[in-house]
């Protein structure tokens, strides 16, 4: 029984984000086509389980989500463990990732935070660097969207308070975004669209 209602409402929660954010999904995916294009790259941060989704997209990225294809520049700024002990001991936990962001991002990267609560400081902080250096920014944020929302071009805000769920639909639009990037550059790269 226990399992039955977390996958109906895992069901129920997926069916929202299908009906109310697909469109936000296509739109992040089109802005990733093009700054990869243009030789930028993909920064993406989070804390707890967000930072082991940050890490999971930007291993789709480099890696490969489905196609066989070259390497596509992504880094998870959560996983270097020196950098933020380092930055979270000399100044503060809030700046591991604006600190990072201040290092490796440039203008027209795409920057993508992930929060499930949509308050987290060090994640907004980075955002706003983000900005600041005329990056992209985006957000895969849960509950009302929090702070965050207000700050970044596109929010993709999963309206619901049972953060299991949020960070499902999180991955599951990930890799939906994965894969229309994926498919658009594969083809791109072996000619067959502009």
């Amino acid at each position: 029984m226990f399992l039955q209602t977390e996958g109906d409402e895992l069901i129920e929660t997926l069916k929202w984000v299908k009906e109310n954010l697909a469109a936000k999904v296509e739109e992040l995916a089109n802005v990733i086509i093009t700054c990869y294009k243009n030789g930028g790259k993909v920064i993406l941060m989070g804390n707890g389980g967000s930072a082991g989704d940050a890490q999971h997209i930007a291993a789709e990225f480099v890696g490969r989500y489905k196609l066989e294809r070259g390497s596509f520049p992504a880094l998870a700024l959560n996983t270097n463990t020196s950098t933020i002990t380092a930055v979270g001991n000399d100044y503060s936990y809030d700046d591991v990732f604006s600190r990072q962001v201040e290092g490796f991002a440039q203008k027209d990267d795409v920057v993508i935070g992930i929060s499930t609560s949509g308050n987290s400081k060090n994640v907004y902080k980075a955002l706003e660097s983000a900005k600041k250096k005329g990056c992209y920014t985006a957000a895969f944020l849960g509950k009302d969207g929090g702070t965050i929302k207000n700050i970044v071009d596109l929010d993709l805000t999963v309206k619901s308070n049972n953060t299991p769920r949020v960070q499902e639909c999180h991955i599951f639009m990930a890799h939906s975004m994965c894969d229309l990037v994926d498919r658009a550059l594969y083809d791109f790269v072996h000619g067959k669209k502009n």
